[in-house]
């Protein structure tokens, strides 16, 4: 097989709303105010890690834009550039094979308009394979400028990661890019972009809407599935949350609960009586709402004031994709879970949404691996009153 031309793209706003609880990175303003509540960029890191599993493909030459739209993550892969033409405001940024850098940005300032740009010129110089770090409206706008005539792959980095157009994670991004570019994936297959209402979901409101289809690689249990909503469970959720409930005790039994998003972690909530985010992380103390919709540092915060082993995580697995962490509740970083631990998580959902997932794992990615790794194994799931179930969590 002759040389292989991968091109990269990295939106470097993915992801930046998710840990100070914006629910979403969707624009000048709410980048902004991102910032100014502290975030840090991630998709930068996470493009990187996917880059890392390709560093060692021999005869790829890398297409990429400058600075923070890929250039840095190449870089920061291991992938090394060469001697660099010069250049002038007028003309490309080259460097000598295996990387080349093409087109300009504004850094700190990038936008759709870019990665629009970026895809099309990408499409024009025939690679073989599109990589691109994002969420949803990244794969929105990959759409928009290739549609279907390009092969392409997500590395998910984004707050919302409906569509089924990434891997699993960083990781699992390169490994599928490097089995596809070495004519060892299963093929290609047609992938749903979706997309939702950014400020609708704010407001606790989910209307997803489907976009269009990629052509991605694929390789069974490298590429996550398209979210799937949880309709008809409303007994199965009651049930758990009067199981779970009745062990806080009739007055509160001092834990700090930290509520993570969903119909079925919501019914606990109503159970307790209190108003619970939808969307949003809510923290729960002796039966009463201390924090509502509450971002890394209320939950980190709440914790130093709480003191070390005295609170509990309760999350429910994302409906047909399976995953814990790392997929719209991001507030529960890995700096709290770390600080929670692993035998304080408490993992809930309806016996329907777990049998659709049939033999899949559940899944987390927390952006850290390290934490990742103590969140794999086997974990006890609530499934109903006095009912559970054990799954297996992957990463």
């Amino acid at each position: 097989m002759g040389n292989r031309r991968l091109g990269l793209i990295v939106n470097p706003m993915a992801g930046l709303g998710g840990r100070v609880g914006l629910k979403g990175s969707d624009g000048a303003e709410i980048q902004q105010r991102a910032r100014d509540l502290g975030a840090v960029p991630q998709a930068l890191n996470r493009a990187a890690q996917a880059m890392e599993r390709l560093k060692t493909v021999e005869g790829l030459e890398i297409i990429t834009y400058p600075g923070e739209m890929g250039e840095d993550a190449v870089l920061a892969g291991g992938r090394r550039s060469g001697p660099q033409t010069s250049r002038t405001d007028d003309s490309p940024y080259v460097c000598s094979s295996p990387l080349q850098i093409i087109g300009s940005i504004i850094p700190g300032a990038t936008t759709a308009r870019d990665t629009r740009a970026a895809a099309r010129e990408m499409q024009r110089l025939a690679v073989d394979l599109l990589l691109f770090a994002g969420g949803d409206g990244t794969a929105r706008d990959i759409y928009e400028a290739v549609g279907m005539a390009q092969p392409v792959l997500g590395i998910p980095a984004g707050v919302k990661i409906h569509s089924a157009v990434y891997a699993n994670n960083p990781l699992s991004a390169g490994e599928l890019a490097a089995l596809y570019l070495q004519g060892q994936a299963e093929g290609l297959r047609e992938a749903e972009v979706m997309d939702i209402d950014e400020e609708a979901f704010r407001q606790g409101a989910l209307s997803a809407t489907l976009c269009g289809y990629l052509r991605i690689p694929h390789w069974t249990g490298l590429v996550q599935s398209q979210k799937v909503p949880s309709t008809g469970e409303g007994a199965a959720c009651s049930a758990i949350a009067v199981d779970l409930v009745e062990k806080m005790g009739a007055t509160g039994d001092g834990i700090l609960y930290i509520i993570g998003p969903g119909t079925t972690t919501r019914a606990i909530a109503e159970e307790l009586g209190l108003e619970k985010t939808l969307l949003g992380v809510d923290v729960v103390l002796n039966r009463e709402l201390v924090a509502r919709d509450a971002n890394e540092a209320v939950l980190l915060a709440l914790l130093q004031e709480h003191g070390k082993g005295k609170a509990k995580i309760i999350v429910t697995p994302i409906g047909g994709q399976g995953y814990l962490f790392g997929r719209g509740n991001q507030q529960i970083s890995p700096r709290v879970i770390q600080q929670v631990g692993r035998e304080n998580i408490i993992a809930v959902s309806t016996p329907d949404k777990l049998h659709a997932l049939g033999s899949r794992p559940l899944l987390v990615d927390t952006g850290d691996r390290t934490v990742d790794e103590m969140l794999s194994g086997y974990l006890m799931i609530a499934t109903g009153y006095n009912e559970r179930a054990v799954r297996k969590v992957s990463f």
